[in-house]
């Protein structure tokens, strides 16, 4: 482990002086060499991860897939927003827009006396141990995830930025990042408010991004394949996630409001609040009003088709399920 962690230091600072540094310098910037180098670990995991789901995702999708993707236009809009998120463009946005108000309103707090809740040394001598307090912190913000995809559906201004993430009619690998940029800003808000709260570590932070970014894109992924049906109670899987995403109409839960299969990581929050949905098949997906004999409602091909559509939908300029 310890040999692991020297190379990937040793990536991120030969990645750092031989690219951003020089850009830095180059747009009179040298004042962010700091953030921008906490910014190329970002860069570098993202990378790794692209290089893991072309490899080892990217193989278990031609030897088991679960439909032939025939609209290939798609997946590469889908591949755009992967590269959007994953190698930093859209945390860079972040840092420019609301990272300098984070700062300012957590500085203020903590003059006037806040501290985290510091979750971790709630048992001493057990919860502080690093693996102990990485599960706990994991089941955590997993739950955070269940309760604001919930809210995803049940509001009809929130589903209709969600939506586009649900509108991929062919689900890959790539599609966990196809989000609407507004709903992305509101939950990366959220959540740095409340890992604040929880008093989470940086270190842990990072561990608990990566780890969920993977299992998300392999639940998205066009993979035949479950893990069983113990396995598939422990972990989020392909099957699981993709009835989540099921185009098929069911008038006991049609809408935005409902649905089933909402957890990101852990069944365990599905089958404490009732949606749970085990040992499903492996269904076609999308948004039922996309169908023919539905509207063939419009949700855009392209990725500022989408966002703008999502905009409309939000503001109740245009009409979705």
């Amino acid at each position: 482990m310890d040999t692991l962690i020297e190379l990937f230091d040793n990536a991120q600072q030969w990645l750092f002086e031989q690219f951003v540094q020089p850009v830095l310098f180059h747009l009179g910037l040298a004042s962010m060499i700091e953030d921008a180098y906490g910014g190329t670990m970002w860069l570098l995991i993202g990378l790794l991860q692209m290089v893991l789901l072309v490899v080892v995702f990217g193989s278990l999708q031609r030897w088991r897939p679960v439909e032939t993707v025939t609209d290939r236009q798609q997946v590469r809009v889908d591949v755009f927003y992967t590269v959007l998120y994953r190698l930093g463009f859209f945390r860079l946005g972040l840092f420019f827009l609301i990272q300098p108000l984070w700062d300012g309103l957590f500085g203020q707090a903590h003059v006037w006396g806040f501290a985290p809740l510091q979750l971790d040394q709630v048992w001493p001598g057990v919860t502080d141990q690093p693996w102990v307090s990485l599960i706990m912190y994991l089941l955590i913000f997993d739950a955070f995830d269940y309760f604001y995809h919930r809210a995803q559906h049940r509001y009809t201004w929130f589903w209709g930025l969600h939506a586009v993430h649900h509108s991929q009619r062919q689900m890959t690998m790539w599609s966990d990042n196809r989000n609407h940029l507004l709903d992305s800003l509101i939950r990366d808000a959220l959540l740095v408010v409340f890992s604040q709260l929880i008093g989470v570590a940086p270190s842990q932070f990072v561990l608990i991004v990566v780890f969920t970014q993977l299992v998300e894109s392999f639940s998205h992924a066009n993979v035949r394949m479950s893990f069983g049906k113990w396995g598939d109670h422990l972990l989020v899987s392909p099957r699981f996630h993709r009835h989540h995403h099921s185009i098929a109409f069911d008038e006991s839960t049609a809408g935005p409001a409902r649905g089933h299969n909402f957890s990101v990581l852990f069944p365990v929050w599905d089958v404490l609040l009732g949606t749970a949905k085990f040992e499903t098949p492996f269904e076609p997906t999308g948004i039922y009003d996309q169908l023919p004999e539905a509207g063939a409602h419009d949700y855009g091909r392209g990725f500022l088709a989408q966002q703008w559509l999502g905009l409309k939908r939000m503001l109740g300029a245009d009409q979705s399920v």
